[in-house]
This record gives structure tokens, sequence and C-alpha cells, in this order.
């Protein structure tokens, strides 16, 4: 789910669009973290949702919250800019 890079930290997440309200909902099989956002999934809506969810929650810019991978698909990797992994590791585990 978190990975470390020289950038900062790798999300991998599972997200599920058009939810009553956006926040993490736990942990999925593939080690991806489930992210219900209350956006749909039209005209990257959803993306934009999940990108200022993960700037609020991890305390960093939305400037500074990349897609790596999955930007058409509901499982997707952020890159965290600036966010180590033992940071993002102790966010998540208080969001639990």
């Amino acid at each position: 789910m978190l990975r470390a890079t020289p950038n900062g930290t790798t999300l991998a997440l599972r997200a599920q669009p058009g939810a009553k309200k956006t926040g993490i909902y736990g942990e999925g099989a593939e080690a991806q973290l489930k992210v219900a956002v209350h956006a749909p999934p039209i005209e990257g809506r959803a993306n934009q949702a999940l990108i200022a969810f993960l700037a609020e929650t991890f305390s960093i810019p939305k400037n500074s919250v990349e897609i790596l991978s999955g930007e058409l698909s509901r499982s997707k990797v952020f890159l965290l800019r600036g966010v180590t992994l033992q940071t993002a590791e102790s966010i998540l585990e208080k969001l639990k």
C-alpha cells in the first residue's frame, strides 16, 4: 500500500466514486487502501476529489499529490511528494 521513493511516498488505493461521503473505509485484499469519494467518475471529478482528500489528510498542498497510475481505473497509485513513509504510516494508522 505504501512505498518510500526518493521524492516522497507512493500510496496504492482503490477508489469508490459516487459514495455518500469521502473517507477511508478499510484495506483491500490487494494491499490497497479503500477510499470512498463523493464525486462521480465523470470528467476527472473523482480524481480531483481524491487529490484534495489526500492533500488534506497528509497536510500537503494539492500540487504535491500526483496520480502515477490508474487515472481511468478504480485502482490508483498516488505520489505524495515530501511525505516520508514513516509519516504516512503514522497518519493512516490514526485514521483506521
